[in-house]
């Protein structure tokens, strides 16, 4: 597995009215371990969100089927693999 963060920014004038599905498209993804976090940028303009997949071909198919993708608030989306080697969260090596 894999993991990767994803970037978007949002077409303002759908935000408010997809949010409610979006959030809970990303808590189901949350307790199936499939979202380690996500939240919006502090200025507002997008999200970024922590996404573990087997890979990036793997991550895709899950993020178009996002409200926000499907329902045209993602203007741009950015998806880069990360490698955490430090952080409370991983698992600690023997």
């Amino acid at each position: 597995m894999a993991w990767f963060l994803v970037e978007i920014r949002y077409v303002q004038e759908k935000l408010e009215e997809v949010r409610p599905r979006h959030r809970k498209f990303l808590s189901d993804l949350a307790e199936q371990g499939v979202v380690a976090l996500g939240g919006p940028l502090g200025d507002g303009s997008g999200g970024v969100s922590l996404y573990q997949a087997a890979d990036e071909a793997a991550l895709t198919e899950i993020i178009d089927q996002d409200p926000y993708h499907l329902e045209g608030v993602v203007a741009q989306r950015t998806v880069r693999e990360f490698k955490p080697v430090i952080g409370a969260w991983l698992p600690q090596e023997a």
